[in-house]
């Protein structure tokens, strides 16, 4: 149960018991009434005390009412929910208080043995069918058990078929409130199963994937066992839509969430996240378990006739998935999201129809404290006020590390080029919003104004000596090789090598993505652009080895 429905759920038990508490305390007036009529029956020798004594009587049977009452309460609450017993306490002290009533007011000769109503009710409402329909007939039972046995032998007939009728309401009342009970909780529960579940895919929807994902991580913290989470995206699935119609892009939906039912485990929790996306979660999975999991869904899909795919830029419809994993990559739900999220982008990045594990860089390297914390609350600034440009780093991140081992860079060059690619552009903290999100071509004031950051990010971390190394990178990553770049107008081997590095991934990252100031090209035209600019823009070694290493990484399938 997710933890909304299930305070939601709470919060009405709470008050559906409360009702019931003050309708079981009203009820007792009948047993009082039957009390003191018995009371009204015993002869008072002495008159003078028959007020008194009265007074006292009916104070009494109140104070004993409450007494009751509070003992009922008390024993509810001590006992556990889940025991049969919990279930049984009020029937059975509303039975004994009701049997006492009869048996003071008449026995077999009473008129109030219809307070057994009152217990058939309550059962009813409150506990299940077979309980309700005991109770009826135990009281049914008694009330005959009572014209049986303490009726004189003339009367037995007499008051024995007229509780028959009365056994036999007991019985109807049971069974009728019972049965409509147990309907209207399992319309409740239709409800719920409709309120949670994806009309379209029949998977659960984005509302409840987020509360049960949080209340299984608490779950799994509890046993201490992992937890991975999938997020599955269609690749070129918009280009689908356009070309086939949304209708075609529903079926395409509708096949990929019957491809994660057949290929994952029956207990897999399974979610339409949104548009075109998938989320599963995997309870007691580790990683590299996960993982496998993850290329058979990626397998069965790309084997998949899906049909109307023949424009398609991969030929068939593919995935791309992300994943992560509790507790190794993430402690939380929020950061379990965040590093599937990740994983999942960067797959699409890196040419789609592939697997990704989610890594942090900065898990990965045995950083200063003091460097780690500033760069995290630098990315968490830039990321609040410029989307773009946090995912621009990320991607940017990424390919300084595969391109760092491409060229066995030693530890501190691989370190300060990774720190350089975190903070590159921390000084678009210092540009104005209106500039970094605007969608029309930048005016030349704007560029002007925007061609500042490798200089307002030096002016952020002046401070930090422990990135006196870093400085001159950020610092020269807009340089071009044939000296007509900026802040400085270095040229060739005047430009830090690293810098010469982080230019041509800038670059390439800028070319690919979305930006709001121009045009997105194609992974093989950005490929062409740094060929074609090689010796002029970039540094031609760079180029070489940021093509080669990029290559080889969109030939593997998992990383």
């Amino acid at each position: 149960m997710a933890n909304g429905d299930s305070d939601m759920d709470n919060d009405n038990r709470l008050k559906i018991k409360q009702i019931l508490n003050i309708i079981k305390v009203s009820s007792l007036a009948f047993p009082a009434i039957a009390f003191l009529q018995y009371y009204a029956q015993i002869p008072i020798k002495n008159a003078s005390l028959t007020s008194l004594k009265q007074q006292l009587v009916v104070t009494s049977i109140l104070i004993a009412i409450l007494v009751i009452y509070s003992l009922w309460i008390y024993l509810q609450s001590r006992i556990d929910n889940k025991t049969v017993i919990k279930k049984l306490i009020d029937p059975i002290i509303s039975m004994s208080i009701v049997l006492l009533s009869v048996i003071l007011t008449g026995s077999y000769q009473s008129n109030y043995k219809f307070l057994f109503i009152f217990v058939i009710l309550f059962t009813s409402i409150e506990c299940d069918r077979t309980t309700s329909i005991i109770v009826a007939l135990l009281s049914a039972l008694i009330i005959l058990g009572i014209d049986l046995f303490a009726a004189p032998s003339s009367e037995v007939n007499t008051h024995f078929e007229d509780d028959i009728v009365l056994a036999f309401v007991f019985v109807i009342i049971s069974w009728t409130v019972s049965y409509y009970d147990e309907i209207r909780k399992k319309h409740i529960v239709y409800l719920k199963e409709l309120a949670n579940i994806d009309g379209l895919t029949e998977l659960y929807n984005h509302r409840y994937f987020y509360d049960y994902l949080s209340a299984e991580i608490e779950n799994c913290k509890k046993k201490s066992i992992p937890l991975s989470l999938l997020f599955i995206d269609i690749d070129n699935f918009k280009c689908y839509n356009d070309i086939y119609g949304h209708q075609k892009g529903d079926e395409v939906l509708r096949a990929i969430a019957y491809i994660m039912k057949a290929t994952f485990p029956k207990d897999t929790f399974l979610a339409r996240y949104g548009g075109e996306e998938f989320a599963a979660v995997f309870s007691g999975y580790s990683e590299d378990k996960a993982v496998v999991e993850a290329e058979r869904l990626r397998r069965a899909v790309q084997e998949y006739p899906f049909g109307n795919h023949e424009s398609l830029p991969t030929g068939n419809l593919t995935i791309s998935v992300g994943l992560s994993s509790y507790p190794l990559k993430a402690k939380t739900d929020a950061e379990l999201i965040k590093g599937a999220d990740d994983a999942c982008y960067r797959a699409k990045f890196l040419s789609k129809n592939r697997v990704e594990a989610y890594s942090s860089i900065l898990d990965e390297f045995h950083f200063s404290p003091e460097v780690i914390t500033q760069i995290k609350t630098l990315i968490a600034v830039i990321n609040a006020k410029d989307k773009y440009t946090y995912r621009h780093v990320e991607r940017v991140v990424f390919y300084c590390t595969i391109l760092a081992d491409q060229l066995k860079l030693s530890d501190n060059e691989k370190r300060n080029l990774i720190y350089s690619a975190y903070l590159h552009d921390i000084g678009k903290i210092n540009i104005a919003e209106e500039i970094l999100i605007k969608t029309e071509p930048l005016t030349p004031e704007e560029w002007a104004i925007l061609q500042n950051h490798p200089q307002y990010a030096v002016d952020i971390i002046k401070s930090n000596t422990a990135l006196d190394e870093v400085k001159p990178i950020i610092l020269q990553h807009h340089e071009r090789y044939d000296g007509k770049g900026y802040p400085m107008g270095l040229k060739g081997d005047e430009i830090h090598p690293l810098a010469r590095l982080l230019t041509v991934v800038d670059a390439f990252d800028a070319m690919t993505a979305l930006r709001p100031y121009q045009k997105t090209r194609s992974y093989a035209q950005a490929i062409d652009e740094l060929k074609h600019c090689s010796g002029t823009q970039f540094d031609p070694e760079a180029v070489k080895a940021f093509i080669q290493c990029v290559e080889e990484k969109n030939s593997e399938r998992v990383v």
